[in-house]
């Protein structure tokens, strides 16, 4: 099998694990350790945040250079409350997210968004964040290349 071959399967494979997989059930307490997790990042990212629902970013190199003038635009479109939170914390959680592609030099692919979870993951203070941050790093962005569009958005634990 090639190795494109093999980049396709998994796309295929977690795409599927995603749109097939019914919500999670998620505790209230689970979701307010997320919160206090986000808001503890939040605090230490060193960007410039400016929310917008227009600026998007055509490629990872173009954020990067904005990430290197400690400036990110953090789009709208990117984000949701698919778990019924505030929507600040969709936004904190995007710009966590793209400031570790940032730190893990990761475009927008499979690979990338993998590379990003793999260092978010690791400061996650329970196995619910990472989980959680797994469905929305890692199956969502599978499930929308496989798509060619957004996905549905939901929280799964496969």
């Amino acid at each position: 099998m090639t190795e494109v071959s093999n980049k396709v399967n998994k796309v295929k494979t977690l795409a599927k694990l995603y749109l097939e997989s019914e919500p999670a059930e998620i505790s209230d307490q689970a979701i307010a350790e997320l919160c206090d997790w986000l808001w503890n990042e939040f605090q230490t990212t060193p960007l410039n945040l400016e929310f917008s629902w227009y600026e998007r970013y055509a490629n990872a190199a173009e954020m990067f250079d904005d990430i290197k003038q400690n400036h990110l635009w953090v789009s709208a479109e990117n984000y949701d409350t698919s778990l019924g939170l505030n929507p600040i914390y969709g936004f904190i959680f995007q710009a966590v997210h793209d400031h570790d592609h940032y730190l893990t030099h990761s475009d927008f692919s499979l690979e990338g968004e993998i590379a990003a979870y793999n260092v978010t993951a690791m400061r996650a203070t329970s196995l619910d964040i990472q989980k959680i941050i797994y469905s929305e790093s890692v199956l969502r962005p599978a499930a929308y290349i496989s798509l060619g569009h957004p996905p549905i958005s939901k929280i799964v634990f496969p």
